[in-house]
């Protein structure tokens, strides 16, 4: 596994759906692009999936194969693999990190989403997602707060790395 995305970055998006992709983001597609040269665009996936989406996920390509190879792993024919194919195969669009170190989001994505001259960028590990800012605060920094509020005021986060399940905590 390559490296991880770090961090969150607001930044505008033009008529045409281009948005600049933070500097350090950048680094992290180049180090997950298997073909990847000095010189040249990194590539990635960037999954909308289906009708509950309300954010894209953006996959470097080490990322996407190992989605991939677990797809691949499922039993021919099943649900869970034809959905799974829908959503990772169907459901996304290849591209890449222009020379100014931009994407190029289609008029799809951007409706998909609601994004309209913002795009709400945050980290998600080996991924990162670009969000309408409204959407991410009015949705996920709410559920992250109700979540928090449900929790002792003393709660440590860090004993989730230990697979402690405190009580309440592991819902949501």
């Amino acid at each position: 596994m390559g490296r991880r995305f770090r961090g969150e970055s607001q930044h505008k998006v033009d008529a045409k759906g281009r948005v600049s992709i933070p500097a350090s983001f950048r680094r992290v597609l180049e180090a997950g692009d298997p073909n990847w040269k000095s010189g040249e665009s990194p590539e990635l996936v960037i999954v909308y999936g289906d009708h509950r989406r309300t954010y894209l996920e953006c996959y470097t390509m080490e990322a996407i194969d190992e989605v991939d190879a677990k797809i691949d792993a499922l039993p021919r024919g099943s649900m869970q693999r034809k959905m799974l194919q829908r959503m990772f195969h169907g459901q996304s669009f290849p591209t890449n990190v222009d020379e100014t170190g931009r994407l190029v989001l289609p008029a799809k994505l951007r409706s998909k989403i609601g994004l309209d001259g913002e795009a709400f960028f945050i980290a998600a590990g080996d991924t990162f997602q670009i969000w309408n800012p409204t959407t991410y605060e009015e949705e996920e920094l709410a559920k992250a707060e109700a979540w928090l509020d449900e929790l002792p005021d003393d709660f440590d986060p860090l004993v989730y790395l230990d697979g402690a399940q405190p009580d309440g905590a592991g819902e949501g």
